[in-house]
């Protein structure tokens, strides 16, 4: 059973920085794909940064392009988020999700064609 838990979120300040990570058991994490998105009240879940672990590609929403860096440690079968620069409208549930076949990173990310689910971070930026 593949699991995914994600910790880091909190309360920060705007312009603050956490960082968030996802640990992934269950699933052969070198030829995974992880993926982190993101789910303010009352919008939809949208895609922020994913990572295929198979030959390191990622896609990082061209929103969030300058401030949000994704990144992986197969050693800790861990992907982290980093988040710099946070403002307001970045406070919402982020989630980390994986996928053990390939498809292009792009797609996969926009397209939220994960497999399997962690249960959520919460963060809050303050103005």
């Amino acid at each position: 059973e593949v699991q995914l838990v994600e910790s880091g979120g909190d309360l920060v300040q705007v312009g603050g920085s956490l960082r968030l990570s996802c640990v992934a058991s269950g699933l052969d994490f070198d030829d995974s794909a992880i993926g982190w998105f993101r789910q303010a009240p009352g919008k939809g879940r949208e895609e922020v940064a994913c990572i295929g672990n198979v030959d390191g590609a990622t896609y990082t929403s061209d929103s969030l392009k300058g401030r949000f860096t994704i990144s992986s440690d197969s050693a800790k079968n861990t992907v982290y988020l980093q988040m710099n620069s946070l403002r307001p409208e970045d406070a919402a549930v982020y989630y980390c999700a994986a996928r053990e076949d390939m498809i292009p990173i792009e797609i996969m990310c926009k397209g939220g064609d994960f497999h399997d689910w962690g249960q959520g971070t919460q963060v809050t930026v303050s103005s």
